[in-house]
C-alpha cells in the first residue's frame, strides 16, 4: 500500500470525524423549549440556542431611540439592547446557516415583553424590524409571509397600533379572555396567561382529572383558531413539564435551560388520540 494511498485514507477517517463531531455539536431544536427571561443567562440567547430551544423571551424598556433588555430599569445598559443581544446575532447566524436558525428546519420565535410605554415601544421596535425583514416573518396587504425569526410582543402590548400596522412585523401575545377572539392567528398567534390564575396543582402528586381537563380545552381551542399556546409561573419540575407536553402546550417556559432540554429529549411522543 503506497504512502499516499495510507495518507488519503487517513485524510479521509479525519473529515468523517469532524463532520460527525460537528453533527453532535449541533443541538436538536426543540419546538416548545421556550427560555423565560432569557437575558438573565451568562450568554444570552446562545445558551438557548446551545440546548436546542426554539423560543427566547426578553423583556425591554424604551431608553430614549433604544430598546433596551432587562426586568426592572435599574439593570439597563447601553450595551444590552435587543439588538444586540437578539436580533443581530441571529441575522447573523441566519445567514451563516442556509435561512435558518438550526441546520434541521425549525421555526424560532423572539418573544419581546415590553414593560412600559407599549405604544411608544412600539413605534421604535417596528422600525427596528424593518432592518431586519429578510428574516422576520411579516404580514403584508393582509398576507403571512413566514421567515426563520416570529417576533411576538407580550407585555405592555399596543394593540390598536400592531394591529393597524401594514407591513407588520410581530403578532400580539393574546390571554385565555382571548380564546374566542376572532383575529387572525398571525395577529394573535399566541396564547399566555399566569398558570397560577388557573390552576391549583403544581406538580405534587397526579394532576386533577378537572385540571387536566381544563389545559387540554385551552389547548385545543386554540389550536383550533391557529394559535400556539403558553403559561408563565409554572412549576419548575418534570411532573409539571409532563403534563404540559400530552397536553400539546406548544411553548414549556424555564429558568432551567439543560435540564428542560433533558427532559424534552427524553420525553415520549405526545399521544395523538388525546
Amino acid at each position: 500500500m503506497s504512502h499516499h494511498f495510507v495518507s488519503l485514507i487517513v485524510l479521509g477517517i479525519l473529515s468523517v470525524t469532524v463532520v460527525s463531531q460537528a453533527n453532535a455539536a449541533e443541538p436538536n431544536p426543540l419546538s416548545c423549549a421556550h427560555a423565560h427571561n432569557d437575558y438573565y443567562h451568562q450568554r444570552p440567547l446562545f445558551d438557548a440556542l446551545d440546548q436546542g430551544f426554539t423560543s427566547v423571551e426578553a423583556d425591554v424598556f424604551l431608553v430614549g431611540d433604544e430598546l433596551l433588555v432587562g426586568h426592572f430599569r435599574r439593570e439597563l445598559r447601553r450595551d444590552r439592547s435587543l439588538e444586540s443581544l437578539y436580533l443581530a446575532p441571529l441575522k447573523k447566524r441566519i445567514e451563516a446557516n442556509a435561512g435558518q436558525v438550526y441546520s434541521e428546519p425549525a421555526r424560532m420565535i423572539l418573544l419581546v415583553d415590553i414593560k412600559e410605554d407599549g405604544a411608544e415601544a412600539y413605534a421604535v421596535l417596528d422600525k427596528l424590524l424593518t432592518k431586519y425583514a429578510d428574516i422576520v416573518s411579516v404580514t403584508k396587504d393582509g398576507e403571512f409571509h413566514q421567515k426563520a425569526l416570529t417576533v411576538i410582543i407580550s407585555g405592555d402590548r399596543a394593540q390598536k397600533e400592531i394591529a393597524k400596522s401594514n407591513p407588520r412585523y410581530a403578532g400580539i401575545d393574546g390571554r385565555v379572555s382571548d380564546l374566542y377572539r376572532e383575529a387572525p392567528s398571525d395577529l394573535l398567534p399566541l396564547i399566555s396567561d399566569n398558570w397560577n390564575n388557573h390552576f391549583k396543582w403544581k406538580g405534587s402528586g397526579e394532576m386533577p382529572a378537572a385540571e387536566r381537563e381544563k389545559l387540554k380545552s385551552i389547548v385545543d381551542r386554540s389550536h383550533a383558531k391557529g394559535r400556539k399556546v403558553r403559561f408563565w409561573a409554572t412549576p419548575e419540575n418534570s411532573r409539571v413539564w409532563a403534563e404540559l407536553h400530552q397536553a400539546g402546550v406548544d411553548l414549556i417556559g424555564t429558568d432551567q435551560l439543560e435540564k428542560l432540554a433533558e427532559y424534552l429529549n427524553a420525553a415520549p411522543e405526545k399521544d395523538e388520540g388525546t
